[in-house]
């Protein structure tokens, strides 16, 4: 891949950032021994984990084989930073390759020096994050949604900074709208994207779940399981006419005489087949032990 091919992955937002001449300084800095704008090889103490890093946890494995590359081959691509003040740096991007340097036990490490104002911080550490390919979709969803509230961004502009269509971003939005149990086993990839994709057509989350357990236990494929959507999506919607069922006159001659009887609402369902059930309704505890007390009187 060329030079150029590779800044383009980066995603609009990150190159502009990276590259504007509001972000790269090459006079010297007088708070400090570095230049603004070069690459400098900078003790690993004067830097500062980000404070808008996205990602709260690194696989350990992977770190530690990072780590065991680094060792044995050096830093290929320096972090990014960005000057605090005297001899003080705040990482800009690179969080992986700064922790797994610790780990290898370097004292230093090349770090690009930038400039960067807050909202460029956030922006900055999330599209690189969006930019990792080993993200689950709903770290790629909640990145998504970060940079659409906390930057004030449109999907179309978000879109544009990440090099993805406005589609693209939209459906990783909606994942974001899934119960808990789906987004769990999309993150731990025991569910793909498809599934979780035809499981957000269906409005009961009752349904959600009990697709869900069968996508886990017979391996459902995404074919399967949007075939599964759309006959239930057919199934007629049951209506229910109990409530509207008109109550025979004894029914409705008893209510009433339960009703003066216990002086309290009394309610009385039927359906055509002839069941149903009696309600008496209490206002409080002291209601309640009154009418309590009249049926165990009528034993």
């Amino acid at each position: 891949m060329t030079t150029k091919g590779k800044k383009q992955a980066l995603g609009r937002g990150l190159n502009a950032i990276l590259q504007s001449p509001d972000t790269d300084i090459t006079s010297k800095d007088i708070s400090g021994n570095y230049v603004v704008g070069a690459v400098a090889e900078l003790p690993i103490d004067f830097i500062e984990s980000n404070p808008f890093q996205p990602r709260d946890h690194f696989e350990e494995e992977a770190l530690n084989q990072l780590s065991i590359s680094i060792k044995n081959q050096g830093i290929i691509q320096p972090v990014t930073v960005r000057k605090m003040g005297y001899d003080k740096y705040q990482l800009i991007s690179g969080e992986r390759r700064l922790i797994a340097s610790k780990l290898a036990g370097l004292k230093s490490i090349p770090a690009y020096i930038r400039v960067a104002n807050d909202q460029q911080m956030l922006e900055l550490a999330l599209v690189e994050n969006i930019q990792r390919e080993n993200l689950d979709p709903i770290e790629v969803a909640i990145s998504y949604q970060r940079l659409i509230e906390e930057c004030n961004i449109t999907q179309e502009t978000l879109g544009e900074r990440v090099g993805k269509n406005r589609s693209t971003v939209t459906n990783y939005l909606r994942l974001l709208k899934l119960i808990p149990e789906i987004q769990l086993a999309l993150r731990d990839e025991k569910i793909s994207m498809g599934h979780a994709r035809a499981l957000l057509s269906i409005q009961e989350q009752e349904m959600q779940l009990e697709l869900l357990g069968a996508i886990l236990e017979n391996d459902l494929s995404v074919r399967e399981v949007e075939k599964k959507v759309r006959e239930n999506k057919k199934q007629p919607a049951i209506v229910s006419h109990k409530e509207n069922t008109p109550l025979p006159e004894q029914y409705a001659v008893a209510k009433n005489k339960l009703s003066n009887y216990y002086n309290s609402k009394i309610q009385i369902k039927r359906s055509l087949k002839g069941k149903g059930s009696i309600t008496i309704h209490f206002k409080n505890d002291d209601d309640f032990s009154r009418i309590m007390k009249m049926m165990e009187d009528q034993d």
